[in-house]
């Protein structure tokens, strides 16, 4: 909070005195990341600090100008290095040793970005996507809705109800106990084999469609099943299991990375014999 507090300021500041800190193109040609902005009692701030400030923007203020940026951010840092020089010598333990996990939390991010781009080639997407769908068959989905209640004699009635005409969408949506298709009629969507509890399932397959099935009893409650309609799922194409697929793929290297580097460590594990109740008595941090 207090971050964008700072910032929203400079940015004011920075609509006022629009340009003021800005380079000439000659200075431009010679500047590099390590290029001093500014001094605050002898710190130096840095063009790369800057660059480092606007890449962690949220994308609202990456949108503005980077003439109003500039400004913003160069003062923002000037502000926050004034800040963290009053309290220099004041750092308490709780807040040095929250550095200390932001840095550690940071930087093996950091260790893990190669890692990450590195897993998702066109090869290993082409690689997973056939081992995926190595064995794939054609294989039939159903759209349904149901009707969910908690008794067995409910259940009858409302079955009595819809064999006289009464219509399936809306007894859903005044008596299902399941909310989520309840509200839309008892729709469920379309679902293949393997997706639904199997009482559910085998009654599904076996209905026929545009006649209500059940009651049919599962874990959950009562069923009353309207089968809609039927087809033949076809084999999903690698575009469409790309963000799916490399995902897996990230993940599985993450944890292979993660794996190999803390075996390859020295660890030495020290906590036996410590209470883990201690982990909530935030009073130690100020001992």
């Amino acid at each position: 909070m207090a971050k964008s507090h700072l910032f929203l300021a400079a940015l004011t500041l920075a609509a006022l005195t629009l340009g003021a800190a800005l380079p000439t193109a000659a200075q431009a040609q010679d500047t590099t990341a390590a290029t001093v902005v500014a001094k605050v009692n002898g710190v130096e701030i840095t063009l790369g600090h800057m660059i480092a400030a606007r890449a962690a923007l949220p994308d609202q203020y990456k949108s503005l100008p980077n003439e109003t940026l500039f400004t913003g951010i160069l003062d923002q840092l000037i502000q926050q290095t004034a800040l963290e020089q009053t309290i220099a010598d004041k750092i308490k333990m709780a807040d040095q040793l929250q550095l200390d996990n932001a840095r550690r939390d940071f930087l093996s991010n950091v260790a893990l970005t190669e890692v990450v781009v590195d897993a998702v080639t066109d090869e290993a997407l082409q690689a997973a996507y056939d081992e995926r769908f190595k064995d794939y068959a054609p294989q039939k989905e159903f759209s349904a809705a149901h009707i969910l209640v908690d008794a067995e004699e409910k259940s009858n009635e409302l079955k009595a109800q819809l064999d006289g005409g009464a219509d399936f969408a809306e007894l859903a949506k005044a008596n299902s106990t399941d909310t989520g298709s309840g509200a839309n009629g008892g729709d469920l969507g379309w679902f293949g084999i393997g997706q639904m509890v199997k009482p559910f399932e085998d009654a599904v397959v076996a209905a026929e469609i545009g006649k209500v099935a059940g009651p049919i009893k599962s874990d959950f409650g009562w069923h009353l099943i309207l089968v809609k309609e039927t087809r033949i799922a076809e084999k999903p194409t690698l575009d469409a299991m790309r963000e799916e697929l490399a995902s897996e793929l990230q993940n599985r290297a993450i944890d292979a990375h993660i794996k190999a580097v803390t075996e390859a460590a020295a660890v030495e594990r020290m906590a036996e014999g410590i209470d883990p109740a201690l982990l909530s008595d935030t009073a130690l941090l100020d001992k």
